[in-house]
């Protein structure tokens, strides 16, 4: 096999994506796919086995065509990946080379809601390399451009007074706005184009915090430390209450015995043994309160 032709894959973080092997044989028993960058080669597929000592394993599967399927693309995936044929131990023609170039938009808020009023900047970045040359060096000689459009595909241009938009470089491009209330749900989206084909877009969408919800979108921590502070004045009122209704009961148990007493007292000056009488069984009960409180009591009489 030989004179087989590169292939070139744009995509965009997060997606799954096909490598498709061009050099395949029918039973895909032969087949190895090594994954290249600009720093390592990795064996990933080993005689249609896949190797279980790589960090990516997980991510990857072998189809039925002998192309290399990843899952949950990441911007460190970039690089370039061959398919090689081996037959009784020996290489069988030349190798398929299958270029990834992942597109991947970052924002320089971590909040997933933003309130009207503050800026944001969106970065678009495409993690490429192809035959050992950095993106931003061939990408100009392929007519490769990024550039971000609105929710009408619209290219949004540097003159816009709402937008600023910078390319640092070839293979980035940034886009900064403040946010307005009907920016709730709007969608910017990065492409890479190539001449007028889209090989490849990633959309972000904005979500506008409330002005009422905004603490409770972004810092919800709030919520529960206003509601802690709410419990524990409860209970400290409820608390205070509480002893306020004790004190009054108690001396409402001691008042009435006193008045009692008095009044004894003024019928005994009256004279009468009924009132020695009346006066010694107050004093049984006055003396059975006292020790139901623990208070040490002594009525003499006379």
């Amino acid at each position: 096999i030989s004179g087989v032709d590169d292939d070139h894959v744009f995509i965009s973080s997060g997606e799954n994506v096909r490598l498709p092997c061009n050099n395949a044989l029918h039973d895909c028993k032969s087949t190895t796919w090594k994954y290249n960058n600009r720093h390592s080669a990795v064996e990933l597929i080993t005689l249609r086995k896949k190797k279980k000592d790589t960090e990516s394993h997980e991510r990857l599967s072998l189809g039925s065509d002998c192309s290399l399927n990843i899952k949950n693309i990441t911007k460190e995936d970039y690089g370039y990946y061959s398919c090689r044929q081996y037959v009784n131990g020996h290489k069988q023609g030349a190798d398929a080379y299958v270029y990834l170039h992942v597109l991947h938009v970052s924002s320089s808020s971590s909040q997933t809601e933003i309130s009207a009023g503050n800026s944001v900047t969106l970065s678009c970045q495409l993690y490429s390399s192809f035959a050992g040359v950095y993106c931003g060096d061939w990408i100009h000689s392929e007519r490769i451009d990024l550039l971000w459009v609105n929710q009408a595909g619209d290219k949004l241009k540097i003159s816009d007074s709402r937008y600023q938009i910078s390319a640092p470089g070839h293979c980035i491009i940034t886009l900064n706005t403040t946010l307005l209330n009907e920016d709730d749900n709007r969608e910017w989206r990065c492409e890479v184009t190539q001449g007028d084909q889209i090989k490849t877009s990633v959309t972000y969408t904005v979500k506008i915090s409330a002005q009422a919800d905004s603490t409770t979108a972004v810092n919800p921590v709030h919520i529960t430390n206003s509601q802690d502070h709410k419990t524990k004045g409860v209970s400290w009122i409820a608390g205070s209450l509480f002893r306020v209704i004790v004190i009054i009961v108690e001396f409402a148990v001691f008042a009435a015995p006193t008045v009692i007493l008095l009044q004894i007292i003024c019928e005994r000056r009256a004279g009468g043994a009924e009132s020695s009488v009346v006066l010694h069984q107050f004093s049984l009960i006055f003396s059975s309160i006292a020790g139901q409180q623990k208070f040490p009591l002594k009525l003499n009489q006379g």
